[in-house]
């Protein structure tokens, strides 16, 4: 089966390199051609454009950072849909927006293509070792025909049933973990001013019912000192701006949400959009004027882990 992967980012760069890995017929493209270096040296392929990769692959994989970018690659005069063949498959990867997928899933089946939304969720560093969890939406047939390629870039996946499905639960998860990150940050510092041991209180948290695997890693990150989870405060204001929106969509209040999506908004206005979305517990630690730090603690995405 030959597999083209479009958006070759923190995150994408290691789901392709796992398609490689696991040996399928590949061909990239990204704006950054610096991006497949390794990629290349590995055997796969490079296309010059989407239309390009779409001609040459039985299924287009895009990983992109935007709905609007989405649209540019797949719809534009040398986009996919421009290239893709009659029995080509289109597999969306990133956290987009569920109406976005869908508008173009209707203008590729006008083409006799066929569309999977298959977000993942988990983080960069569980991307690196295979073992991200993916979220499938779209027809069952198309999910079994797809299986394998789903099975090589994760550890566990869930068919969450039509179109759209896999939207609504990825932006669910990510909303969860944007609000871990946040309460994780807060409870550090009680910690702290409370004249705690970080490392054991970080232990002792995730021993406990208050535990969470936003606690288990990236609080572990920012008290080895590193704020580099390889997801900036754009994307995490992308994210938790669909859960909002679903949330008025659906007629479900999401308070803590609309708390938490503030704290992003302060977070990118204090250090930039590209700045790590760690940093919104820099926030806490400008503002009290203490760092949350434990001198010898390891940064788990990097030492246990793999590279971010």
């Amino acid at each position: 089966m030959r597999v083209g992967y479009i958006g070759l980012g923190n995150l994408g760069v290691h789901l392709a390199t796992s398609l490689q890995r696991n040996g399928f017929d590949l061909t990239v493209n990204d704006i950054d051609k610096g991006a497949a270096k390794n990629l290349l040296s590995m055997g796969a392929k490079w296309a010059d454009s989407p239309k390009e990769l779409a001609e040459n692959v039985d299924i287009v994989i895009t990983c992109l950072p935007s709905p609007a970018v989405v649209k540019h690659v797949m719809l534009a005069d040398n986009g996919v849909l421009a290239g893709l063949k009659t029995g080509g498959v289109w597999m969306e990867m990133s956290t987009n927006d569920r109406h976005v997928i869908e508008e173009i899933a209707a203008l590729a089946a006008e083409k006799g293509i066929d569309t999977l939304e298959s977000p993942v969720t988990g983080g960069v560093h569980l991307a690196a070792s295979g073992k991200i969890t993916v979220l499938i939406g779209g027809e069952q047939k198309v999910y079994e025909k797809c299986k394998k390629v789903i099975e090589a870039v994760g550890g566990q996946n869930f068919y969450m049933g039509p179109l759209g499905n896999a939207s609504i639960i990825k932006v669910i998860t990510n909303m969860l973990a944007f609000i871990h990150l946040v309460a994780a940050g807060e409870a550090m510092m009680l910690a702290k001013q409370g004249g705690l041991d970080l490392k054991t209180s970080f232990e002792a948290i995730r021993a406990s019912s208050g535990t969470s695997f936003v606690h288990e890693t990236e609080t572990q990150l920012v008290l080895s000192g590193s704020y580099n989870i390889g997801f900036t405060m754009d994307l995490a204001l992308k994210d938790i701006g669909f859960a909002t929106e679903m949330g008025r969509t659906f007629g479900v209040p999401l308070e803590l949400a609309a708390i938490t999506e503030q704290a992003f908004v302060r977070g990118k206005a204090q250090y930039g959009g590209d700045a790590w979305s760690p940093k919104v517990i820099k926030l806490l630690e400008d503002a009290v004027g203490v760092e949350l730090r434990a001198p010898g603690f390891p940064d788990v995405l990097t030492d246990t882990e793999g590279p971010k």
